[in-house]
């Protein structure tokens, strides 16, 4: 008979517990969230929640341009940094001789720990005045401005996860791919990167995730105009996203009123944005790994 370890059983409980403190921490802040928003619903009519015009002093709470200027600035992020950072990704654990890829790591990984502040200050010195003059529009604070700041944030994260998940593919796969006669770009591009879906795909919800969830860099290269966003002209115009104006006017607010409860469902409506897209993702995800184990067995 083995002798009982209470060491074998805290650390089982421990890790158990941490595990389901993260699921009730996250239920509790959508409880609190809840508390706090949905009083909005039953203030504001919903002819005023679901109009263009935010202006809270005169109990306008439109929350369409904020929406809009969110999705227009996520999105743009989105096409402009999954790209450069899935090539990047690439170009380091496929192509990149060993001494490159020993510096471009490390400094891919400094990259994505600066303070969003720092980058917001660049983005108003460089960036602003840079589109501005280049595209001759009356202001540099844009919500393409916005984009590019925010894609070149996302570029970081999407690089390391994509990159380690690239590295975790087995030579043997490649080696594979490449004595039947593929060539080196059809062994990354048939081989490689099918066999690292699940971690590129992270890659890019993380690298989406911390572009809609930034705010000091949104509120000082965007413009901060509550203006619904229409046609493509809209993305070299001013906007407002969603965390931009809860972080502008939570701090000036009164506490339990009307543009109080209001902000908080913004908050409800962002986490419930962020939550649709991890879902999605991760169903996803779980798909390719259910084929994958069928096709293995």
């Amino acid at each position: 008979m083995q002798n009982f370890s209470w060491r074998e059983f805290i650390i089982p409980c421990l890790i158990k517990v941490s595990g389901y403190s993260a699921i009730l921490f996250v239920g509790l802040i959508f409880l609190f969230l809840i508390h706090e928003g949905a009083p909005a619903l039953v203030e504001i009519p919903v002819s005023t929640l679901f109009s263009i015009r935010w202006y809270p002093i005169e109990s306008n709470f439109g929350i369409l341009p904020l929406i809009g200027g969110t999705v227009v600035v996520t999105l743009g992020a989105a096409i402009f940094a999954i790209p450069l950072g899935l090539a990047t990704a690439i170009y380091i654990a496929e192509i990149a001789p060993r001494w490159a890829r020993e510096i471009l790591k490390p400094l891919v990984e400094v990259l994505g720990g600066l303070p969003s502040v720092m980058l917001g200050f660049l983005g108003i010195l460089v960036v602003t005045p840079f589109v501005r003059t280049t595209l001759d529009i009356p202001t540099g604070l844009t919500a393409f401005t916005g984009a590019l700041i925010l894609g070149a944030m996302a570029i970081p994260t999407i690089v390391s996860v994509a990159e380690d998940a690239l590295d975790a593919v087995p030579r043997t796969y490649r080696q594979a791919a490449l004595a039947l006669g593929a060539t080196e770009w059809q062994t990354i591009w048939r081989v490689t990167l099918p066999a690292a879906r699940s971690g590129v795909l992270t890659a890019m919800m993380l690298g989406i995730g911390r572009a809609i969830g930034e705010t000091m860099t949104v509120m000082m290269v965007t413009g901060n105009a509550p203006i619904l966003p229409t046609g493509l002209g809209a993305l070299f115009r001013p906007v407002r996203t969603m965390t931009a104006t809860i972080a502008a006017e939570m701090g000036e607010v009164a506490n339990g009123s009307v543009h109080y409860h209001a902000l908080f469902l913004i908050g409800i409506i962002l986490f419930l944005i962020s939550l649709v897209i991890n879902i999605a993702v991760a169903s996803v995800v779980f798909r390719q790994r259910k084929r994958a184990e069928r096709i293995l067995s």
